[in-house]
């Protein structure tokens, strides 16, 4: 077996859905298995797009996302190494639900749709896998729903900066300092708005006392006070 292979091999081998397998089957199944790269920006499908088979991440990162008529974009996931993406279409043949895109150089272990069936026929026990992850999307996705039916931009704000805080801050002299993972325009599009709107409620945070921002550094001065708002709002 060539290097490609056992390297894909071990791609599968970290993913979820095939966990169960031996190594003799990940083998198998690695050799049905392509390698496919996609620069930061491309498209690896589009919404509407008839799907032609499953795609695990190998490297890199991948935005899920739906975009409106008037053109505006609504995240839906960013998927990281290890996880597999749209795995529903791959069952009901029906055409994907929404784009995905790399957000940087991303490299993808490709399993056409044929074979991945054929091999679920094989092992039940990754079909059943299969549909637990889309249980879980679909608890994500609901999730998404009532944060955007039910909440302020403000208060979806607050919640991810709360977030990053606990699992990216650094305690420093100043505060809780931490980097935000993309640009005010991709905040947008996770939280359902424009990114104006992102800057000007960061603005009033800090001129709140609550933050520091300067572009995408932030450092939290008032943890206290800010889940003090994010309890409030609940």
């Amino acid at each position: 077996m060539s290097t490609e292979r056992l390297d894909l091999a071990s791609v599968l081998e970290k993913t979820a859905l095939l966990s169960s397998l031996t190594t003799a089957e990940l083998k198998l199944l690695a050799a049905r298995t392509v390698r496919k790269h996609f620069h930061s920006g491309e498209l690896l499908f589009s919404e509407s797009e008839p799907c032609h088979g499953l795609h695990i991440i190998a490297r890199g990162k991948v935005r899920i996302f739906k975009t409106s008529a008037s053109g505006r974009e609504q995240v839906l996931a960013i998927n990281t190494p290890g996880e597999s993406v749209a795995e529903l279409p791959v069952f009901d043949g029906g055409a994907y639900p929404a784009s995905a895109m790399a957000i940087e150089e991303t490299e993808i272990a490709f399993i056409s749709r044929r074979d991945f069936q054929a091999h679920c026929m094989e092992h039940p026990e990754v079909a059943l896998k299969v549909l637990a992850t889309v249980g879980a999307r679909l608890r994500r996705l609901v999730g998404i729903i009532e944060e955007l039916s039910f909440t302020t931009i403000r208060q979806r704000l607050i919640a991810m900066l709360v977030r990053l805080a606990e699992s990216e801050g650094k305690q420093t002299e100043r505060g809780i300092e931490f980097l935000l993972p993309s640009s005010h325009q991709e905040l947008a599009n996770q939280l359902g708005t424009v990114r104006e709107l992102i800057s000007r409620n960061l603005a009033r945070l800090q001129a709140e006392g609550l933050l520091e921002v300067d572009a995408r550094q932030i450092v939290v001065k008032d943890s206290k006070g800010l889940n003090a708002l994010l309890s409030n709002a609940s």
